[in-house]
């Protein structure tokens, strides 16, 4: 085992991302908010906190920022409404938590940790997920606080897009936030956060909040965040074939973490994820033009992207 190395990765989404799509302010945002999630994590890993600590701090720094998918900046159902999914899990015992459909929760990532710390279930959804969430005294936000332009301009231009059966871009459909990490321990962890797809239909939930889909750890290999088109990432059942590809077939981190990656794309689907084993190596494979994404390897170097 790797007792004292520590490790993070953080992805922001995946997708169809250009230089010649986003403006050099908000690029420079982007790249902003990716660095204080990657702080906010590897300060907790550098002070001797648990990977789970780590995952969920840096996962609550871009569910606040309303430029990614996640919490405040959650794109909109197609009934201009949000719904927001997310998942967390620790690879010492296999315990997670996960929430989904939820409208009104500040912080998804923190109910789905208390759902793991606090109840025997592990998936609450809609009002039941509320229900428990104001049980445990979370912060709920009015819908407004959701509600960003660049979100509502999204769901304007896909709506007019379907009309004329026009193309879309990634960048309006979809986008999840996560993270993933190694603690001094040895312990690894996994979180993951999204406000789904723009237009969606209500009630929709997608690989986010399904363990072993779009969010897994497990101590003996590794543990992953996807982003993607959702439906393709549960079909590959893909965070827990990264985990298996390792354990039964002896992979590499690397070389299993894109083989699921072309197996989602074979079957039709597309994205990436982030990965970590538990020594500390890191992979961030995708099969999109784009990833919002960062690192700390365990050498401490830092690496922070958005181009392939």
């Amino acid at each position: 085992m790797s007792a004292g190395k520590f490790a993070i990765a953080i992805h922001g989404g995946a997708g169809t991302i250009s230089p010649d799509k986003i403006t050099p302010e908000i690029e420079r945002d982007l790249r902003a908010g990716l660095e204080e999630s990657l702080e906010a994590g590897h300060a907790i890993l550098r002070n001797g906190g648990s990977s789970l600590d780590a995952v969920v701090a840096a996962v609550r720094v871009l569910e606040d920022d309303p430029l990614f998918n996640a919490g405040r900046g959650a794109v909109f159902t197609s009934a201009g409404t949000h719904e927001m999914d997310a998942a967390v899990m620790e690879g010492k015992t296999l315990a997670a938590g996960a929430v989904g459909c939820v409208k009104r929760i500040k912080n998804p990532i923190l109910l789905a940790r208390a759902v793991m710390e606090n109840s025997p279930h592990i998936l609450f959804v809609d009002e039941g997920a509320e229900a428990f969430a104001r049980e445990m005294g979370l912060e709920f936000a009015d819908p407004n606080y959701f509600h960003t332009d660049q979100r509502w301009q999204a769901l304007e231009r896909i709506r007019q897009a379907q009309a004329k059966a026009g193309e879309l871009s990634d960048q309006d459909r979809h986008g999840t936030v996560g993270a993933v990490a190694l603690d001094q321990s040895g312990n690894l962890a996994a979180a993951t956060s999204t406000g789904g797809y723009t237009n969606k239909r209500p009630g929709r939930i997608g690989d986010t909040p399904l363990v072993g889909a779009g969010t897994y750890a497990n101590n003996r290999t590794c543990a992953v965040s996807a982003t993607g088109d959702g439906e393709f990432f549960i079909r590959a059942v893909a965070a827990h074939d990264v985990s298996a590809l390792m354990e039964y077939r002896g992979l590499k981190l690397a070389d299993a973490a894109r083989a699921v990656i072309d197996k989602v794309g074979d079957l039709g689907g597309t994205g990436g994820l982030i990965a970590i084993d538990r020594e500390g190596n890191i992979a961030l494979p995708f099969h999109t033009t784009g990833m919002y994404r960062g690192s700390v390897d365990v050498a401490g170097k830092r690496f922070v992207g958005i181009y392939k």
